[in-house]
């Protein structure tokens, strides 16, 4: 028991002091030694100054010896905290941080965490054990100073399988470490994946027709995209059917069977493409599996095609004998099996991861950007040549034609701009464009095929390359409904100026950067405009 200095004093009367469950003849004759052992508990109040003489003996009360420096500080005015945020109780000027450690975690709690970049350099990361793939790649945008938040994903690679996938963004990274085989060459990747959630925007382009099961359509009238639609919005998807290149365990041939993805699993027909009870067999629960995309897998499986992925158990370590290999026919096949087994898998779960990387890039952009954003899709053409005012262009060839001559006037008026007498190469430098992260330098087709195909192939995102077979010439690599366009940008020479141009002098431009921004703006020849610039980042 804690000594207390007590201070007995007398000429009170007995009526001021409360007693829970003691009388005041049990008080007379206690000293404070007896009173501290008693159970009871005290009710005091304030001394009242005796005024009767001569002082009588009342009850003992027992008052806590205070200094005059702390009586003076209780009667102090209280000064309100200006940084209550850096305390912890809020009239406490103790510093959390300064608390025994109370609120800092605990080093079993921390892990290391190592993640490359597509330069093959890593960085090493101390995480909580809790902390996901949102978390990490927010960590990595500050650490590693990159220009925008946006599309950023955690790729975990097998490079002796062949096998690769985009972690979702709720999913614990150090789990993901823990189910790898400890003397393997996984690990985890930093890139752009612009086609994480490109399916919630354009559901048509990753759920072709021909692949959602007839038994799907229970609504009558409903159209197929209309029906996408609907159940992508809450957070499902339709069943998938097709046929589907199988390699059969412990052998290398494949074998073509008609497969069932439904979220009471995975399920292929014994017989062609039956769907009748006795005929399906039940293959896997997706709730224990992954689905990884598998690279080259031509060479390291003999696959059929190159539009190869795998399922494989979360529990299981990464073994060839544990992983099931399927080959689709196309690349949109491919696609729309895996975009079906993440919805049936994470359901509403990825609707939210969506949700929340929407909101992340709206706090990021400005309010006029975001305006761009919302109404660029709504643009229609519009003749403002007559007197009446404008008016707008339905008829797509009048369309078109309008936007060719609005680039034939901008070419001639930039080509003005820039008429003014200088050196023979201009007034920007011809090497403006190597410091974009658009320009890859003297990659290969095949090499740049790779890098559209690893960040997503969505529409509109492109890189610049120099070309291998022609001097002074650069190549536009685009992206448009999951291929890889290529387009020669061939030097021209008009009144002893040097300039770019793709379709034999019809529109051409100072240098590569001039190129980029115009089609950033207008389509002009290509199928899609320029949008998301394929990077690499250095960590």
């Amino acid at each position: 028991m804690m000594e207390l200095d007590y201070l007995w004093r007398t000429g009170v009367p007995s009526q001021e002091m409360e007693v829970d469950g003691l009388s005041s003849e049990v008080f007379d004759g206690m000293g404070p030694d007896d009173l501290m052992s008693h159970g009871s508990t005290l009710s005091l109040t304030p001394l009242i100054p005796c005024t009767t003489s001569p002082p009588r003996r009342s009850l003992p009360q027992s008052i806590p010896l205070r200094s005059r420096n702390e009586t003076k500080a209780t009667q102090a005015p209280s000064i309100p905290n200006p940084f209550p945020e850096l305390c912890s109780p809020s009239n406490s000027p103790v510093l959390i941080g300064s608390l025994a450690g109370k609120s800092n975690p605990s080093d079993k709690d921390r892990h290391v965490v190592q993640v490359y970049g597509e330069d093959t350099l890593g960085r090493s990361l101390s995480v909580l054990s809790g902390a996901t793939a949102r978390d990490v790649c927010q960590m990595l945008v500050q650490t590693a100073h990159c220009s925008d938040q946006e599309s950023w994903a955690l790729i975990e690679l097998h490079p002796s399988l062949g096998l690769e996938r985009c972690l979702e963004d709720h999913e614990r990274v150090v789990d993901i470490q823990s189910s790898w085989p400890v003397d393997g060459s996984t690990k985890l990747l930093f890139r752009k994946n612009y086609a994480k959630y490109e399916f919630f925007k354009k559901a048509k382009l990753f759920f072709p027709e021909n692949m959602i099961s007839d038994s799907a359509d229970v609504t009558k009238g409903v159209t197929s995209s209309e029906l996408v639609q609907t159940l992508l919005q809450s957070g499902t998807c339709p069943e998938i059917q097709g046929f589907l290149n199988v390699r059969e365990l412990g052998r290398k041939a494949w074998k073509r069977v008609y497969y069932f993805l439904r979220r009471s699993g995975l399920y292929c027909s014994t017989k062609g493409s039956s769907k009748e009870p006795r005929h399906l067999h039940y293959v896997a629960d997706l709730a224990d599996l992954n689905i990884y995309t598998v690279t080259n897998s031509r060479k390291l499986y003999t696959a059929p095609s190159e539009h190869t992925f795998c399922v494989k158990s979360c529990s299981d370590r990464t073994r060839s004998q544990d992983m099931k290999l399927l080959s689709a026919e196309s690349e949109q096949s491919r696609t729309c099996w895996i975009t079906a087994f993440r919805l049936f898998k994470y359901g509403k779960q990825l609707q939210c991861n969506y949700q929340l990387s929407q909101s992340s890039v709206r706090q990021q952009v400005s309010p006029r950007d975001a305006k761009v954003r919302e109404t660029e899709d709504s643009l229609v053409a519009m003749d403002f040549t007559g007197k009446s005012g404008g008016r707008v262009i339905q008829n797509p060839k009048e369309a078109e034609s309008a936007e060719q001559e609005e680039g034939q006037a901008w070419r001639k008026r930039e080509a003005l701009r820039f008429s003014l007498p200088s050196t023979p190469q201009g007034s920007r430098p011809s090497s403006v464009h190597q410091t974009q992260p658009w320009f890859h330098g003297g990659v290969s087709r095949c090499e740049a095929q790779r890098l559209i195909e690893e960040q997503g192939q969505v529409d509109g995102m492109f890189l610049i390359r120099e070309s291998q077979q022609h001097a002074q010439c650069f190549v536009l690599s685009l992206c448009y409904r999951l291929k890889t366009k290529h387009y020669l940008l061939i030097p021209y020479e008009e009144t002893d100026r040097k300039y770019y141009t793709m379709d034999d002098g019809e529109t051409v431009f100072i240098d590569l950067l001039q190129l980029v921004e115009f089609h950033q703006i207008n389509r002009g020849i290509l199928p899609a405009r320029l949008k998301h610039p394929c990077v690499r980042v250095a960590l």
